[in-house]
């Protein structure tokens, strides 16, 4: 049996997009109309340097159920979405880029599949021909291993395009970490999910915010984040550096002090010691990423700062026990 309709928040982070907000709001606006109860729609301007605030400001005067939330600076994609989370009032928020390459058109059918009790309705990417080989090959690498190494089932071709309901939400709240994979995140926090899929379009404006080292990046953050491997991977090569040192000992023991035939040079010796200084500089560099992360999270800064908000609270808004301010971190 399905639900009441619920009220529906959108988060649409944004980054420099002044070139795609005049395509987006109205795409966002047909939306709202078409919902049986009342929406919102919550803008994130993460730091933008271009008219992007100037251009959300404009439409928000006309139309109430959009509303703005102005960090003080680029604080990343990851935490322009928590923001986004902490200030939505709705029993279902939707979650999306502003390129439109995520059709504000899927909200309808998400919200549909939410109303039959899935908490997390997931946007999947039904082909990536779109994609260069290279990137549809690390892609699939990345699932792959990102799967095996956190043993949290990550939806393959996933972005961020999904719907969560109020509890999820909430989970996602208390989840205050810096270094954040949010698709990750969410497939940890576990509840009822299920998938979507749907054929991307091109970039609507504007230019991707996410080159080869971001998304590189991004991949390191959702390992480390998620996962001990790298570490064991460490351990394992000291132990096979270990054994390879002491079969060449052997080795030389054997052909000096059997055979002797002892080897004047020093090129055995050299080889020896660029193999174990690797070795130990990988470890100490890979300890250090887990160490330095530690050292972020202890430091228990807040995720972002807002400078402004622009906007009232939405008609039709539910009033919530649970409040929308940033929760604190517990002491």
């Amino acid at each position: 049996m399905a639900t009441p309709w619920p009220f529906v928040s959108i988060v649409v982070p944004l980054y420099d997009e002044e070139d795609v907000v005049p395509l987006l709001v109205p795409e966002l606006q047909n939306v709202l109309d078409a919902l049986p109860r009342s929406g919102e729609v919550i803008f994130v301007n993460d730091g933008s340097r271009d008219r992007t605030l100037a251009l959300l400001g404009e439409h928000s005067e006309s139309d109430p159920r959009l509303r703005i939330i102005d960090l003080s600076r680029n604080f990343g994609h990851a935490a322009a979405i928590a923001a986004g989370l902490d200030f939505a009032d709705g029993d279902a928020v939707v979650v999306m880029d502003g390129d439109l390459q995520d059709p504000p058109g899927l909200i309808l059918e998400m919200v549909r599949l939410h109303r039959e009790g899935y908490d997390v309705v997931h946007a999947r990417r039904r082909q990536r021909d779109s994609d260069s080989w290279f990137k549809r090959w690390t892609a699939r690498l990345y699932y792959l291993l990102l799967r095996a190494m956190t043993r949290t089932d990550v939806p393959a071709n996933v972005a961020d395009f999904r719907l969560m309901s109020r509890e999820v939400v909430l989970a996602m709240r208390s989840l205050r970490e810096h270094h954040r994979l949010t698709r990750a995140l969410v497939a940890w926090v576990g509840f009822r999910q299920t998938v979507i899929e749907f054929d991307r379009p091109r970039r609507a404006a504007g230019g991707t915010k996410y080159p080869l080292h971001r998304m590189l990046s991004l991949a390191w953050d959702g390992v480390t984040s998620f996962s001990y491997v790298p570490l064991r991977l460490v351990s394992g090569l000291g132990l096979l550096t270990l054994l390879f040192g002491v079969g060449y000992a052997i080795r030389a023991a054997y052909y000096g002090w059997y055979l002797g035939l002892g080897v004047p040079g020093w090129t055995s010796i050299v080889i020896l010691l660029v193999l174990l200084c690797s070795a130990i500089l990988l470890g100490l560099g890979v300890l250090g990423e887990y160490v330095g992360r530690i050292y972020d999270e202890v430091k228990r800064r807040p995720l972002y700062f807002v400078k402004g908000e622009i906007g009232a609270r939405a008609v039709g808004a539910p009033t919530r026990v649970d409040g929308r301010a940033r929760p604190e971190p517990p002491d």
